[in-house]
């Protein structure tokens, strides 16, 4: 083989293998309808981390068409979404020990369902089915969130933590409606 064609193929390989680590660290060439989001919220000796996908409104109808009224929901899009934290948390008059936990909605015009899942699940939904793959016999934690609608459009799906009333809230928004998870 000539030295030309050596060079070559040792070029290719090398622009091979940085494309490869590129997309690896990058999740993927394209960006993301959804993407990834690490919300982490830290007061004294407590620390709350919450892992979801960010889907958009993208004029769509959500609530009631994309997202179904009274069906369960993965809470996001892609992976299922995560709720950790380090310390018991009461939410409503029920204890969340410290752990790590996904975490489902049911939603409705008028509330929702906060789901505190024991269980970890790699995917947000079955390919085959595209059913939510949450499993209610691992289920934790069921606290119903009234719905509150805004003024203004969210137009991608948000989670929060919410202390500046010295009360901490777990806040989920997406298009014009809003829920408080209060966390004690």
């Amino acid at each position: 083989m000539n030295t030309f064609l050596k060079r070559f193929i040792i070029l290719l390989i090398i622009a091979a293998v940085g494309v490869s680590a590129y997309s690896y660290l990058n999740d993927g060439l394209q960006k993301r309808k959804s993407p990834k989001k690490n919300v982490a919220f830290k007061v004294d000796d407590l620390k709350l981390n919450v892992f979801y996908n960010r889907p958009s409104k993208r004029n769509r109808q959500v609530f009631g068409a994309l997202v179904p009224y009274d069906k369960v929901w993965r809470t996001g899009a892609n992976e299922a979404t995560t709720f950790q934290t380090n310390k018991a948390l009461n939410i409503d008059s029920t204890v969340l020990k410290p752990g790590k936990y996904t975490l489902w909605t049911i939603p409705n015009d008028t509330a929702w369902s906060i789901i505190f899942n024991a269980k970890q699940y790699a995917w947000g939904v079955d390919h085959e089915t595209l059913k939510p793959m949450r499993e209610p016999e691992f289920d934790v934690v069921n606290y119903t969130a009234p719905v509150e609608h805004l003024n203004t459009v969210v137009e991608q799906f948000t989670i929060a933590f919410d202390n500046s009333t010295d009360q901490l809230f777990m806040t989920m928004a997406w298009d014009n409606v809003r829920i408080k998870i209060p966390l004690r």
